[in-house]
């Protein structure tokens, strides 16, 4: 009997100890070589556009490419690739006012992504995203969220991953942007994923102002980061087209380890999507189209109304540039 006892006493200290912390990852550098580039007049060809009905329920139709092509709602030169919104027709009608989203046809498990980046779309009722999903197997093959912002954007860039359940970010990280949210999980808070807010800077009136810069993800097995640079703060590995190296780069925007997440069996045959939503569930929501960004009446009936408020909602790209680890 007293050996029992103390069995079960040692059993329940056993249990109350907390779990040894896990360690934070080994970013150790990796030798990166260039896989794909989507630049110059033939920066489209590299994308299907979707023109389904809007999984979230947004006051938009998008276009295929060809229409796409003929409103000027895409179009690529020497230097600079566009998509944006209609900003012409005085009131669309039921299907909502003509936008676009393209999906890369090359999707990717890991690598290095550098998104030159010279205009981020703004404008009340917008919500634009760049981003990186499986969509056909969402979510289990993960969401990443480079760049989401809604109306006229002055909150700034919130970065974001969606996945199934076993995916958290309560360990150490190392990043200067504020989290404001953990677990990964969408099951858990409507979905809001694991966040990272960025300053004004990085997104909008502030982010356009100085010309743009460029996003770089990087997704290995360590972990997902992002950086954003400015031009006049871009490192000399990425500004002069050397090899860059994401060790040198100081601390990023957005630090996701796998401390508490296994990134490779939760992120996996990602396409890049670039897209303009309007309204949705996310830019209509009061507490953002009304109490963040000051946008009058209701989401639907402005962006309906007010066609040239979309003369600033577009996306200008100069490049995307792809590596991966050798």
């Amino acid at each position: 009997m007293g050996s029992m006892t103390a069995l079960v006493a040692t059993l329940m200290l056993w249990s109350s100890m907390a779990l040894p912390a896990q360690a934070y990852p080994n970013y150790a550098p990796l030798q990166y070589r260039l896989r794909d580039v989507y630049d110059g007049p033939s920066f489209f060809n590299h994308f299907n556009y979707y023109s389904g009905k809007d999984p979230t329920d947004g006051y938009v139709s998008y276009v295929n490419k060809l229409s796409a092509q003929s409103l000027n709602l895409t179009y690529a030169t020497s230097n600079t690739a566009i998509l944006r919104v209609d900003a012409s027709t005085p009131n669309p009608g039921p299907k909502g006012r003509q936008s676009v989203r393209i999906e890369s046809q090359r999707a990717y498990d890991s690598g290095l992504f550098l998104f030159d980046i010279a205009h981020t779309p703004t404008g009340c009722g917008t919500w634009p995203a760049l981003w990186m999903s499986d969509t056909l197997n969402w979510p289990r093959n993960g969401e990443i969220d480079i760049i989401e912002s809604h109306n006229t954007g002055v909150q700034g860039n919130e970065i974001s991953l969606h996945t199934l359940g076993g995916c958290s970010m309560g360990g150490e990280r190392r990043h200067t942007g504020s989290a404001v949210s953990m677990d990964c999980d969408i099951a858990v808070g409507g979905n809001a994923g694991c966040a990272v807010m960025g300053d004004s800077s990085t997104y909008g009136a502030d982010f356009n102002a100085r010309g743009g810069g460029v996003y770089a993800l990087e997704i290995r097995d360590a972990g997902i980061r992002i950086w954003v640079f400015h031009r006049d703060s871009m490192p000399l590995d990425i500004a002069n087209g050397q090899s860059p190296n994401p060790s040198s780069w100081g601390a990023p925007l957005a630090d996701f380890p796998g401390t508490n997440c296994n990134i490779k069996s939760h992120f996996r045959n990602l396409n890049i999507i670039v897209n303009i939503d309007l309204c949705g569930e996310y830019a209509a929501m009061a507490s953002h189209y009304t109490q963040m960004s000051g946008c009058p009446g209701s989401c639907a009936d402005f962006v309906a109304t007010n066609p040239g408020n979309f003369n600033y909602a577009y996306w200008e790209f100069r490049s995307i540039r792809v590596y991966q680890a050798v």
